[in-house]
């Protein structure tokens, strides 16, 4: 096959490592492994330069100005620098992972668009965020040669509601890296329950942003339900960077005294494995996904998962994981039966760990590939 020249642009990855930030990274790492196919540049913030020489050898890495660490100075980079930079660096291709792109490029540009929620879940977005992303979710199916997308739902949701030509529309479904989500051992789950004060003490673990889309108010609801009645009744630990919804302290406000809730904000990295994995289940009630990425990696750890099954969430859990609704009376309902059941959440431990197996980013890496070289015109 012919190799194609890729400039990345990682300037969107945050330094909590998110959602965008791991599929970056995951993507990048396996994109390491094509020597031979792909001739790859990478721009990024200052602080992830030394980052991204160490993870992809052999790439170009350039440091983007300063300023791009703010959100506005970085978007405004991104119509006058990034196209420069493009063009002089001679690539085939300009990707941005991250919805957003230049309006105008000297080369093909292409685009991941991560999910369509912007547009089914309005009600669960700020006013001006909805505002944004829908906006630049149009422009760059209008824009982009090729884009892509990491669930089918997403892209099912992108042709029914926005028009979109589905023959330009790839799938890569995101991985998971076994070296930084396994099962973990003792002395990680340790680790990390003294360091949420849980030393001792069974908890249930959800992982994400705390933005209405997740409806953390009901799990909160739905948990204390559950486990109100039950002798040394499990905590519920909220991990994930603080968003907008303001209903969560109510939830909390509402627990009963003798339950705990523990909200210890971003974990690092390297305590998810002993976080997701020390948990009796991980729950992730979620209005609707573009993938799941929390839900693959509690599965990778060998949690048993409760989730929805909205969107894309089915493709990534199948047979694996425990569906249930959106309400604060069916989790309730479904995660009692979970925690009473120790068989069946041993049996779920294995099946997601199972599961989690099929999903790798050198799959993903294969397909952002073959899109690169077609909108390149070096593809099938």
């Amino acid at each position: 096959m012919s190799g194609v020249r890729v400039l990345v642009d990682a300037t969107c990855v945050s330094a909590d490592r998110g959602g965008v930030g791991r599929y970056v990274d995951g993507l990048l790492a396996a994109l390491a492994r094509t020597p031979d196919e792909l001739s790859l540049s990478v721009v990024c913030q200052r602080t992830d330069a030394d980052r991204y020489l160490a993870l992809v050898p052999g790439a170009e890495v350039i440091a983007a100005p300063t300023a791009v660490s703010h959100r506005p100075a970085r978007l405004a980079w991104e119509q006058t620098g990034l196209p420069i930079l493009a063009q002089q660096l001679n690539v085939d291709v300009l990707h941005s992972p991250f919805y957003t792109s230049p309006l105008r490029s000297s080369c093909p540009l292409t685009v991941t668009i991560h999910d369509a929620t912007f547009f089914t879940e309005r009600d669960h977005y700020d006013k001006a965020r909805g505002t944004f992303f829908r906006s630049a979710i149009k422009t760059s199916l209008r824009r982009a040669a090729r884009v892509i997308v990491p669930s089918k739902a997403t892209s099912d949701e992108l042709v029914r509601l926005l028009d979109a030509d589905p023959s330009i529309v790839d799938v890569a479904y995101h991985g998971v890296d076994p070296a930084a989500f396994h099962r973990p051992n003792s002395a990680e789950i340790e680790r990390v329950s003294a360091r949420l004060g849980l030393a001792g003490v069974g908890y249930i673990a959800f992982l994400g942003v705390m933005e209405p889309r997740k409806n953390v108010p009901n799990l909160v609801r739905g948990w204390a339900a559950a486990v109100a009645d039950r002798p040394n009744p499990p905590a519920l630990v909220l991990a994930g960077g603080a968003g907008h919804d303001d209903a969560i302290d109510e939830a909390v406000a509402a627990v009963p005294a003798h339950l705990k809730v523990v909200r210890p904000g971003y974990l690092r990295p390297t305590d998810l494995p002993g976080y997701l994995g020390g948990a009796l289940i991980a729950a992730y009630p979620s209005h609707g996904e573009g993938f799941g990425l929390p839900v693959l990696e509690a599965m990778a750890c060998g949690t048993p998962v409760l989730t929805t099954p909205r969107l894309s969430l089915p493709e990534v859990g199948g047979d694996a994981v425990v569906y249930t609704g959106e309400d604060s009376e069916t989790i309730a309902k479904d995660l009692s039966e979970l925690l009473a059941d120790d068989q069946r959440r041993a049996k779920l431990s294995i099946l997601g760990t199972e599961r989690a197996r099929d999903f790798t980013w050198d799959a993903s890496a294969r397909v952002h590939l073959e899109t690169w070289r077609r909108a390149a015109g070096k593809g099938d």
